[in-house]
């Protein structure tokens, strides 16, 4: 939340919006910032929400989010955001008139010198305020917005809706390439029911169900364990489980198998934090007749898991 007083005495140069995913133009505002940040010897941050503001006006019908916040967060930092603030999205809050907003940041910001913010940025009361109504308020109290042209994908420009819409058809490489980092998720290694032990394909397993769920089913992916740096390949299901679990609808699961982990080599186990990152869709979950056919399939995944070439993906956060 804003303080009363902002501490810093250095320049700060903020980017404001939501940020679900910090995608590659949210990136693209914050280089803006960070370029002219280094000219005055300024620092960089980003103004955010809690929660978004589409919950605060729309309840049980708004979107579902890509990243909780701790994830964004994360990649604020790994960007090399000196600071984030989410600002409780209230009320209040939400009534301060567009013409009023800046100078009301000024007021919490004293060193507030720069605003950077995508060209459709909308703001204040109503959503009155635009990008020419907030550089010329900029204009008037000493902090200059900056209006950043959108990145574009496959023609179209890049969006948290089109990355929504992907993970939700499994169309998981371009959401990595909107996300300019492989989609990723963590948590705890949690005991499962050991049947992938039995078939000779034992999984690391992730209670997680996300607000935005990608599409269930058979993923290729990159297993981090941050607390050694150790990196392995590996191929994930995400879903329900049709073969194994026949009764009701169970929570949805995150299960990675590593095919080849070296010989040496110690794998993560139960209690470990691990980051799954998503590079391929092999095919969607499905219920076969048995275990033996599912062993068949799961061993052609593998192969999918040895094959795939990660030359081509940027590094993960």
């Amino acid at each position: 939340m804003l303080p009363a007083a902002f501490p810093p005495t250095r320049p700060v140069h903020l980017g404001i919006g939501n940020y679900d995913g910090y995608h590659r133009g949210h990136r693209a505002v914050f280089a803006e910032a960070k370029r002219r940040a280094a000219e005055d010897g300024g620092i960089v941050g980003a103004l955010t929400f809690r929660p978004h503001p589409e919950v605060f006006f729309r309840g049980n019908d708004a979107v579902k989010l890509i990243f909780p916040r701790e994830r964004k967060d994360e990649l604020f930092a790994a960007d090399g955001l000196d600071f984030a603030v989410h600002e409780p999205f209230s009320e209040a809050f939400a009534s301060i008139e567009a013409e009023d907003f800046l100078r009301f940041l000024k007021e919490k910001i004293p060193a507030l010198r720069g605003v950077y913010v995508g060209e459709n940025f909308r703001f204040g009361a109503g959503r009155r305020g635009d990008v020419a109504l907030l550089k010329r308020a900029g204009n008037a109290c000493g902090a200059e917005a900056f209006a950043v042209p959108p990145v574009s994908f496959g023609g179209e420009r890049i969006s948290s809706s089109r990355i929504r819409e992907a993970l939700a058809r499994g169309e998981i490489e371009d959401a990595d390439a909107m996300l300019g980092a492989p989609y990723a998720c963590g948590g705890v290694v949690v005991p499962g029911n050991r049947l992938g032990r039995t078939i000779g394909f034992p999984t690391l397993n992730l209670a997680w169900s996300p607000e935005l769920r990608p599409r269930y089913g058979v993923y290729v992916v990159r297993l981090r364990v941050p607390a050694s740096g150790k990196v392995f390949r590996g191929i994930a299901n995400y879903g329900v489980r049709p073969t194994v679990e026949r009764d009701g609808v169970p929570a949805p699961l995150l299960e990675t198998h590593l095919p080849d982990v070296p010989s040496g080599v110690s794998a993560p186990t139960y209690g470990d934090f691990i980051r799954v990152e998503w590079l391929r869709f092999v095919r969607p979950e499905t219920r076969f007749d048995g275990i033996g056919a599912l062993k068949a399939q799961l061993e052609k995944d593998k192969l999918a898991a040895l094959d795939f070439s990660e030359e081509t993906y940027p590094a993960g956060v």
